[in-house]
Formats: structure tokens, C-alpha cells, sequence
């Protein structure tokens, strides 16, 4: 007689478990099929657009503020240093200049001529250097703004999901070690 009605007991709140399973299952699935943000193909071109006129206005653009002061500080340094080379270049030679004119009145009066020529070169050298990596840095900053515009529309939804499994082998139910890749609709 009790273990009738232990039976019965025991349907009851399965059925019971069931059905409200059943219910949150719908409550879930009723909230995975909210409306997802549309993507706007011209957002990348957009902020590359603006990053070029300004640079840091595309970071800006795609609201990523901490970026801006990097992309101020890398152009501000290589800038520097072209500005700091090229004033350096112009003055030796300058001063070389006057020596080939036959004055000797210049602030470099203890370097002989090929010091003049080498200290040139070596200025000039790292002027254009400094040049280039402003310019690289300028196209970095443009690039920048685009990748992250388009990483920004990428889909990072539960609804794709990889990760390890262990299942059990068919044969001798002995535990597998597996990667699945689950795309639930």
C-alpha cells in the first residue's frame, strides 16, 4: 500500500517538475528572441573617415576614450623627435655652409668639416626615420578605428558557444574528452 502511493507521490512531482521546466523553457526562449542591434555597414568606414582628419576623433567615434591620449602621445613623440632632428640638421649644416663661405664663426668651431658632414647625415637620417614613423602611426591610428568599428558590430551572443565535453565511449562507458561547437537557434 505504501509503495503504491510512493509511486504515485513520485509521478506527481515529476509531472509537476515537468510542466514547470516546461514554462521556464518558454520564458527562456522568449527572451533569447529579443531583437538584435542592426549593423550599420558605413560605421567603419565612418570612423576611419574621422580618424583621418583628427586623429583620435574615429577612438572617439567608437567611444573608446582611453585611446585617444595613445594615439595623441604616439604621433606628439614621433613628432618631436622630426622636429628636435631637423633643427639639428639645419644648423650643421648651416655652420657647414659658412665654412665653405670662409667663416669660421659658428658654434661648431671644434668639429673639423667631416664631422660636420657625418653629423648631417646622422640628423637627417633620423629625421626622415622620425618622419616615417609619424606618418606610420598616423596610418595606425586610421586603421585602428576601423578594425575596432567593425569589432564592435561583431556577434558575441550565448547562442554560439565552444567548450570542452566529457561523454561517455558506447562501448566500455568509460569517460571521452571532446571540444563541441554548439550553435543553438
Amino acid at each position: 500500500m505504501y509503495k503504491a502511493f510512493y509511486i504515485v507521490l513520485f509521478f506527481f512531482l515529476l509531472g509537476n517538475q515537468a510542466i514547470f521546466s516546461q514554462e521556464i523553457g518558454k520564458a527562456i526562449k522568449a527572451k533569447d528572441t529579443l531583437k538584435l542591434k542592426e549593423i550599420d555597414p558605413l560605421r567603419p568606414t565612418k570612423a576611419a573617415f574621422y580618424s583621418a582628419i583628427i586623429p583620435g576623433l574615429g577612438q572617439a567615434y567608437n567611444k573608446k576614450y582611453w585611446k585617444i591620449p595613445i594615439v595623441y602621445g604616439a604621433i606628439g613623440t614621433s613628432l618631436y623627435f622630426y622636429i628636435n632632428n631637423n633643427k639639428k640638421y639645419h644648423s650643421y649644416r648651416d655652420a657647414y655652409k659658412r665654412r665653405l663661405l670662409g667663416f669660421n664663426d659658428d658654434q661648431y668651431q671644434y668639429l673639423d668639416d667631416s664631422r660636420l658632414i657625418a653629423a648631417q647625415r646622422f640628423y637627417q637620417r633620423n629625421r626622415d626615420l622620425s618622419l616615417l614613423v609619424t606618418v606610420g602611426f598616423y596610418i595606425l591610428n586610421i586603421v585602428e578605428a576601423n578594425v575596432d568599428s567593425h569589432l564592435i558590430q561583431f556577434n558575441v551572443s550565448d547562442k554560439l558557444s565552444f567548450q570542452p565535453d566529457i561523454y561517455p565511449n558506447e562501448i566500455n562507458f568509460k569517460p571521452n574528452l571532446g571540444l563541441t561547437l554548439n550553435y543553438k537557434f
